[in-house]
């Protein structure tokens, strides 16, 4: 009891209501799915409710915990091991989900390893990168930092393998803003940012205008998505379907929505209403200023994340936040994109409210550390 007077409850009342307003939405949006499957209407708001009670589990134990412990080199390599086996492990064999070997099934659930590798990524390299700070001063980019890079390298082929371009693409945010934060990369920052102008004019535009000129039948999986993102309506009745209904659920809803549990879309129309889709299926029963009150609520607890990490003195704590944050900005970034046509779908959920086991507990994890980091801040201005 004593602890809770160092909570920041502005970052633990949004989770809260957020993880809530999650259950109730996934069980609106998946209760047909649940019927169609042979199972009850109510199979994934029990799923979902005991994923989120066993998140705050683990937020509570990640608060709790002396956050040192996270930097232990033995922990880190072991950490390192299990992240390394369970990708190599997918592409052997992996269970399939829309087009991606990326989940273990484990009995009733099923383990998407690349969630967690998130989480890792985070606590590992931010511990590599505070550990050189007294190198760089002395030492070139380089030969301080080739082995945390190449190690980020091989994590991300792993996940692409799968192949996954979703996560890998999250991933990489993660890695790019740390080594960025860590200020000694702006001779990288410069090299990318330059690959990026480069390829995105000199490869990716010719890629997408080749793209867009192919049939349906020529596709990947993967370049079906793209496919649907450069012109959904002329596929509405294949790889554009998802896309197309995603507009007329935002349409539906208008302001205030057609009532919770009333969506059309989420009747066979829309694929994936519990998971990549929710925000449509939220917007078509709630309404957009609903919606936008989520998003709010989610954007303050990456503004709060951010905080926490200026506030520190601490370069590892530091840079834990502003993992997190990217984290949790770049995957809210990549969900509403595909779902309103700005990016192509990816297959990723929105933090929070989408359905799914892992999703919520590397949630509860990487949230759990920041509230750690946040209630020794406040302790230490209490106290002195």
């Amino acid at each position: 009891m004593r602890k809770l007077k160092y909570l920041d409850y502005w970052l633990l009342v949004p989770y809260l209501i957020l993880s809530v307003f999650g259950i109730v939405m996934v069980y609106s949006a998946s209760a047909d799915i649940g019927s169609q499957n042979g199972g009850s209407p109510g199979s994934y708001l029990l799923k979902q409710t005991v994923y989120v009670i066993m998140g705050l589990v683990i937020l509570t134990f990640m608060v709790a915990m002396n956050i040192n412990k996270l930097r232990n080199r033995n922990l880190l390599r072991l950490a390192g091991y299990v992240a390394y086996g369970a990708l190599a492990f997918l592409l052997v064999i992996g269970q399939t989900v829309n087009g991606a070997a990326g989940w273990i099934h484990l009995g009733p659930i099923n383990i998407q390893p690349a969630e967690f590798v998130k989480f890792y990524i985070i606590i590992w390299l931010a511990n590599a990168i505070a550990q050189r700070q007294d190198d760089l001063q002395t030492y070139t980019w380089w030969s301080t930092m080739r082995q945390p890079l190449l190690v980020c390298l091989l994590i991300l082929g792993l996940i692409f393998a799968q192949p996954d371009l979703g996560g890998m693409a999250i991933n990489a945010a993660i890695m790019f803003v740390l080594f960025l934060s860590s200020g000694f990369s702006s001779r990288l920052a410069k090299v990318i940012f330059t690959g990026a102008v480069v390829g995105g004019f000199g490869v990716v535009i010719p890629l997408l205008a080749w793209i867009s000129g192919l049939s349906v039948g020529q596709h990947s999986y993967q370049l079906q998505r793209i496919v649907a993102f450069l012109n959904p309506f002329k596929h509405a009745q294949g790889v554009g379907q998802q896309l197309v209904n995603s507009y007329y659920a935002i349409s539906n809803g208008g302001l205030f929505g057609v009532g919770w549990g009333n969506s059309i879309q989420k009747t066979g129309y829309l694929p994936e209403p519990n998971t990549d889709f929710i925000m449509a299926i939220l917007t078509e029963e709630l309404g957009l200023i609903t919606a936008l009150g989520v998003i709010a609520l989610l954007f303050l607890i990456i503004l709060r994340t951010v905080l926490v990490g200026v506030r520190t003195n601490s370069t590892y704590q530091s840079l834990v936040c502003y993992g997190a944050a990217t984290y949790l900005a770049v995957q809210t970034a990549f969900n509403l994109g595909g779902v309103l046509g700005f990016l192509p779908i990816t297959g990723v959920t929105f933090p929070f409210i989408s359905y799914g086991g892992s999703s919520t507990w590397t949630l509860a994890l990487v949230l759990g550390v920041v509230m750690n980091i946040s209630a020794r801040q406040k302790r230490y201005r209490m106290t002195h």
